[in-house]
Parts: structure tokens; C-alpha cells; sequence
């Protein structure tokens, strides 16, 4: 039987209680701040990145994890023996995993998987790597049944509350941020083949909206598998989460209902108030 090690990058979302529960280890990538690179909840946290747009009114970035980071993260586990399986934040918002992949191929025992999603959407993939090592199976059989069996069937969406971060970002023009802003509009992001797109648009109080769109998400489906959901945010008030959870337990007999807080990567993109909900099809 493999010895095998679960490691995620930063943007899994998962939080620390899950982390130590399946012994999952994490590699941070950057966010840019004033020219300095700093580690992804280790040097800097969301609230600063709240802090720092809304004092200086720019906004910061995120770097990927270099090679030699991958490197030096990875050498000590396979020099205990392990076979790595490591979760990659998708291709299309981040380099990591072509990173991952030139750090494994050097090491050997390494086995990236691009997640094609980001947040918990990667996490759900981790989870259920978490699940396959303790069946037995070996890094190559995992890396195959999680291409193949997890990522392609994990779905992944989220309500953002302001367009702020986003425009500020130049991920949407001033014209967007300003209409949706004078229509109270919510735009539903979804992540479709690893990359993000624009659904459904609610409009309303953020309460009334995440009720709606959690009811869309799951209502009438037969096509949904049960055993875990995601609400994933970012610093959402406790009636937001409510109305999430209220939504949930109407429309889906999950087993469990996971509440993660979103790091610092979707923090700096979304800004405060986002919130998703993430789980596996069958």
C-alpha cells in the first residue's frame, strides 16, 4: 500500500479544521501588494486586503507559486517516502500547475491535478483525494480517477455582492460596475471548464438574492450527489449564511454542510460579501 500526501494550493479554501483532519498540507501562492509578494494567509490575510483598497484605493494582485517554492515544498515529502498528490488551482486563472508539473517531473512521486476550479471547488477534489489514499490506491491511479471521476463533475458558483473588485481588477468596465451597481444587481459567477463566466444576474438585498440563487442551484435536480456542500465567502454577515443554509437544507439532503471563509485569492478578486456554494454531481 502507498504512502500517500494530500497537498492543495492556498486557494483551496479549506479551512484549518479540515486541513489537520485529512492532514492536508498547503502551498501558498502570493498576493502582490505595493510591489512586495507576500504568502497567501500566512503574510497577509483578506481583512488587509479589505483594509488596503479601501485606504489607498488600489488594489493588489496574486503571483503563482514559483518552481523552486513547489521544490522546496514537495522534497521533504518524498524524501519520507510519500507519493505526493497535489490539488492545482485551475490552468485558466494560474500558472501553479504547470509549475507543479516541472517541480514533480524533477522529483518524481509527484502527481499535480488541475482542479479546472479554484476555492473550495479544488477543495472538494482534495476531500475526496483525502477519501481514495485511504482505499489504497497509489499516486498514478489517484491523479487518474480524480481527472477523470472528481474534477469534471465539481460544480462551482458564487454571488458577488459588489463589483468593486472586480472592476478595479479590469475584469469588468466602469459601465458594468456602475449598472449593476444602480440596478442592485448580483451577478452569479460560475467556473465552466476552468474558467469563469457570467450566469444569472439577481437583484435585490443580498439576503433575498443568495436564497434565489441557492434555490436555482439545487432545486428539481436528480443529478447531484449528497454526501458534502460548500457555503464558501468572503466575510458574509450571519443572515447571508443563514439564508444559504436555510436554502440548502429546502432543496438538498447533503450529509454534511461545510462553511469555509475564502482566502486571500478570491478575496482580492470578489471583495467582501461573496458567497458560493460548491458540491460534486454524480
Amino acid at each position: 500500500m502507498s504512502k500517500i500526501k494530500i497537498t492543495v494550493d492556498s486557494t483551496c479554501d479549506l479551512s484549518p479544521k479540515l486541513l489537520e483532519k485529512y492532514q492536508i498540507s498547503v502551498s501558498p501562492l502570493y498576493i502582490v501588494k505595493d510591489g512586495k509578494s507576500l504568502k497567501d494567509g500566512v503574510e497577509i490575510t483578506p481583512q488587509d486586503i479589505y483594509d488596503y483598497v479601501d485606504q489607498t484605493g488600489n488594489v493588489t494582485t496574486t503571483a503563482a507559486v514559483s518552481v523552486a517554492d513547489y521544490l522546496e515544498f514537495f522534497k521533504p515529502f518524498v524524501e519520507e517516502g510519500y507519493e505526493v498528490v497535489h490539488i492545482n488551482i485551475s490552468t485558466g486563472f494560474s500558472s501553479c500547475y504547470q509549475n507543479a508539473c516541472i517541480a514533480a517531473e524533477e522529483l518524481g512521486n509527484v502527481y499535480p491535478v488541475d482542479s479546472l476550479n479554484l476555492s473550495t471547488g479544488s477543495g472538494l477534489s482534495a476531500l475526496e483525494a483525502a477519501a481514495l489514499a485511504e482505499k489504497g490506491m497509489s499516486g498514478a491511479e489517484m491523479k487518474e480517477y480524480l481527472d477523470t471521476q472528481v474534477v469534471p463533475k465539481v460544480e462551482a458558483s458564487f454571488v458577488i455582492d459588489t463589483l468593486k473588485y472586480l472592476h478595479k481588477g479590469g475584469r469588468c468596465s466602469s459601465v458594468a460596475a456602475l449598472g449593476a451597481n444602480l440596478l442592485k444587481l448580483k451577478p452569479c459567477i460560475e467556473v465552466q471548464n476552468g474558467l469563469m463566466h457570467v450566469g444569472k444576474k439577481y437583484r435585490g438585498a443580498i439576503e433575498k438574492c443568495i436564497g434565489e440563487y441557492v434555490t436555482n442551484r439545487l432545486q428539481g435536480r436528480d443529478d447531484i450527489n449528497y454526501k458534502r456542500i460548500f457555503i464558501t465567502h468572503t466575510d458574509c454577515p450571519s443572515a447571508v449564511i443563514e439564508a444559504a443554509k436555510q436554502a440548502i437544507q429546502q432543496y438538498g439532503q447533503f450529509e454534511e454542510i461545510l462553511e469555509t471563509k475564502a482566502g486571500c485569492t478570491i478575496s482580492n478578486h470578489c471583495g467582501p460579501g461573496t458567497l458560493g456554494v460548491l458540491f460534486i454531481r454524480k
